[in-house]
């Protein structure tokens, strides 16, 4: 039987909203095998932080036995769910779907039991679906209650177009939990509505209705907006040791507490603990901060490389040392063009993917020339002088070194 800190650790620490929770507790308690699901729309292939806040969740009901479904969205991600973005997604070839989910399934699984998750494809039972099915499944629910979601009616408000294909996206992902029969549903709050719907679909169908399990919203890096790969502010499980590190250092100090709270294994006491010393004025966020990102980093990358992480950020960032194994670029690739600028090298270096990021880091003052152990901002002057053994410096963590031959 599950006790009573197990019960709290699961309902309370880094959750939302339970609808019901009483419901889901009395599951919980029933001796009963649960169905957990959670659903991706593979439109993405990348899982960051802000994924990982529900993963965990999942991982802490299969280590008390339960079993996690995980539902790849191959027909739903044809579709496009805005989410509260306002924009319809580009529809996937079925080939993009698979290539996403299988680069999003190697991830999942450095946090999910892979040999206690059971996978199904939408596919597997859309793919039997008729015209009259569909119809069926529509004559459900009525346009009104799809506009009650928020981003629809937003859009409707401001005259901005719904297709009829994302109004089908809520049904499909609820008729996924009728056709697995799930008991839980995860997803953060911006997914509350196609949650509850699926609830309801269940209850239509004669299901026993699913708990639906909300998870926060995770801020990403700059300290404002969700954490999104599409605004720049995300911290991905795939990063660099060192890169992972970094960039949660880097987050705002009033994140070092949710942090804590939604993806680390500190305990409650120490958790609360750190709530009261942010509180003190004679407190350094920064001790927290770093053991922030030592226990995030260690737990992707293991101990032995968050420690260099920290070494390394410690001896670079806090201390402005260069670090001794940077990337090198042979000066050849600038010195045969006629264009020598600092836009042309952060291109044809790879420090920024485009000439307008370029421009816009120049811009942001955030490229530097290291030359004889001193420094200066660069801007974008035509044919610089570059020499061998010079080191460029983009924002914090980037570096080159110029070099002339191998």
């Amino acid at each position: 039987m599950i006790n009573q800190s197990d019960i709290e650790q699961i309902t309370k620490r880094g959750v939302k909203e339970i609808i019901s929770e009483r419901e889901f507790i009395a599951m919980l308690t029933s001796g009963k095998k649960l169905r957990l699901k959670m659903g991706f729309d593979p439109s993405r292939p990348d899982i960051h932080l802000g994924h990982v806040v529900g993963l965990r969740k999942l991982r802490q009901l299969q280590n008390l036995g339960h079993q996690v479904i995980l539902i790849v969205g191959d027909w739903t991600a044809q579709i496009g769910d805005p989410s509260g973005q306002s924009v319809t997604r580009p529809m996937l070839t079925h080939d993009q779907v698979v290539e996403n989910a299988e680069s999003y399934m190697r991830q999942f699984f450095q946090i999910v039991d892979k040999d206690k998750t059971q996978v199904e494809w939408q596919s597997e039972w859309f793919g039997n679906f008729t015209l009259a099915d569909i119809l069926s499944l529509t004559s459900k629910f009525t346009v009104a209650q799809f506009l009650e979601r928020d981003d629809f009616a937003k859009r409707f408000k401001e005259h901005k177009p719904i297709a009829i294909t994302e109004l089908l996206y809520p049904l499909l992902q609820a008729y996924d939990s009728v056709a697995i029969e799930s008991d839980v549903e995860f997803g953060g709050t911006d997914q509350m509505f196609n949650l509850l719907v699926g609830r309801e679909l269940q209850g239509i169908m004669g299901l026993k209705p699913q708990q639906c399990f909300l998870m926060p919203i995770l801020v990403g890096t700059d300290g404002i907006q969700k954490m999104s790969k599409s605004l720049g502010n995300y911290i991905a499980l795939e990063e660099t040791p060192s890169e992972m590190y970094g960039k949660v250092m880097s987050l705002p100090d009033d994140l070092i507490v949710p942090y804590f709270e939604y993806l680390t294994d500190v305990d409650d006491k120490t958790l609360n603990q750190i709530i009261q010393d942010m509180l003190s004025p004679s407190v350094n966020p920064m001790s927290f901060k770093k053991q922030l990102a030592w226990d995030i980093t260690a737990g992707f990358h293991g101990s032995e490389l968050a420690n260099e992480s920290q070494s390394s950020f410690e001896s670079v960032i806090q201390r402005g040392h260069v670090p001794d194994d940077i990337p090198v670029f042979h000066l050849s690739n600038i010195l045969d063009s006629d264009d020598r600028s600092t836009i042309r090298l952060l291109v044809s270096s790879g420090l920024a993917s485009s000439t307008s990021e370029a421009k816009r880091l120049v811009n942001q003052g955030a490229v530097e020339l290291i030359r004889d152990l001193s420094g200066q901002t660069l801007n974008n002057n035509e044919n610089v002088t570059w020499t061998d053994g010079d080191v460029i410096k983009v924002g914090k963590r980037r570096f080159i070194k110029l070099i002339s031959q191998d």
